[in-house]
């Protein structure tokens, strides 16, 4: 892994046949203080659009958050997602899957967890249908204690995984992850037989980069960190822009 700066791919780049993987949080939208108060900006939903066409519908969110959270920030866009960081996903097609998820487990660690939560005051916890996620983004000065408050809390549960991200940590009913769902979308169409490229900017995404390494793709990360993608950009606005001049160019290519 390495904490180099890169640049990101040249505007030259061939996009034609590529499959184009996003995640949300940290890559298309900064991180906001709660996870409903972010916003997209009109010119990215513009450049997912422009992609999205222009690639015949081969692109897709890949994101920690659920399903129905991505449609409502990108409306009217209605694109493929994997939600819960592969637990739940939509094809092109708009077939719906989802791993099995036992709710009494789920439901066992809040309750476990709420002590905690009525103790230490601006910390967030978000049921979603198959993981708890409790975030700290009011309380940095917390991160070790809701690390320590989740371990406790998930400790003698089976069928546990904790995911730890930026300002928040996640126990989700299941062990698919992003790298998996981008596998599995690249089996079905418009996805199966392009190259795939997926941008995400945090510990989270390492699986999905994963996945397209080996697949000889495209892998960018999104900010500071140590990471195995083979790009990076060096903030939010610096890929945004760059995507949205990508958008540009293959749609103008695609009308020559």
């Amino acid at each position: 892994m390495s904490e180099l700066s890169s640049s990101l791919p040249p505007l030259s780049f061939d996009l034609s046949n590529m499959a184009v993987f996003l995640d949300f949080d940290g890559t298309l939208v900064d991180i906001a203080e709660r996870p409903d108060a972010v916003i997209v900006a009109p010119a990215t939903k513009r450049a997912m659009d422009q992609l999205s066409t222009t690639l015949s519908g081969a692109l897709a969110i890949v994101t920690g958050r659920n399903i129905s959270d991505i449609d409502r920030f990108l409306e009217p866009l209605h694109l493929p997602v994997a939600g819960v960081h592969g637990l739940e996903r939509r094809s092109h097609g708009g077939a719906l899957s989802a791993y099995p998820v036992d709710a009494a487990l789920l439901e066992s660690v809040a309750e476990r967890l709420a002590p905690f939560l009525a103790a230490e005051k601006g910390l967030l916890l978000e049921r979603k249908r198959s993981s708890i996620a409790l975030h700290y983004r009011a309380r940095p000065e917390l991160k070790d204690a809701c690390v320590a408050a989740i371990d406790r809390a998930t400790d003698d549960l089976g069928g546990i995984h904790i995911l730890r991200g930026k300002m928040v940590i996640e126990a989700k009913a299941g062990s698919s992850n992003k790298g998996d769902a981008i596998d599995a979308f690249l089996g079905e169409p418009p996805f199966a037989g392009r190259v795939p490229l997926f941008a995400g900017d945090d510990v989270t995404d390492e699986d999905a980069f994963a996945v397209v390494n080996r697949r000889g793709g495209i892998s960018i990360k999104v900010g500071p960190g140590e990471t195995s993608a083979s790009y990076r950009a060096g903030s939010i606005d610096d890929f945004l822009g760059w995507l949205e001049l990508i958008a540009d160019d293959l749609e103008r290519a695609n009308g020559a």
